[in-house]
């Protein structure tokens, strides 16, 4: 494990994951335009499915971002490959996989 390429591999993770935050928040590019709905699946309604699609996918992106820089405390702190939940090992397999995997797979499988 080195903590070197972990940390600049969990940078880049961070880095893409604001941009792509930053591109699903942003305002609309015709802030005139409006959603309409009506009787009929139509336009407005395909807008608003998308835009609910956007949050939904915004959403899980931050949530990853939060656990990418988590990642990157525990690194500074020295507590990296430790679970948040439990406290033990989190298995070098998962952390290949998944660097930014602050819990081990048994507390991963519980809701937080």
């Amino acid at each position: 494990m080195d903590p070197d390429r972990i940390r600049t591999s969990l940078e880049r993770a961070r880095a893409g994951l604001r941009t792509e935050l930053e591109e699903l928040t942003a305002a609309p590019r015709d802030p005139t335009a409006t959603v309409s709905f009506g009787k009929r699946v139509g336009e407005g309604t395909s807008q608003a499915v998308e835009r609910i699609a956007q949050v939904d996918a915004a959403r899980q992106l931050d949530a990853k971002r939060r656990d990418v820089e988590r990642a990157l405390e525990k690194l500074d702190e020295g507590t990296y490959g430790t679970c948040d939940a439990c406290g033990r090992p989190i298995a070098p397999e998962r952390l290949e996989a998944i660097p930014w995997a602050v819990r081990c797979v048994g507390c991963a499988r519980t809701p937080a």
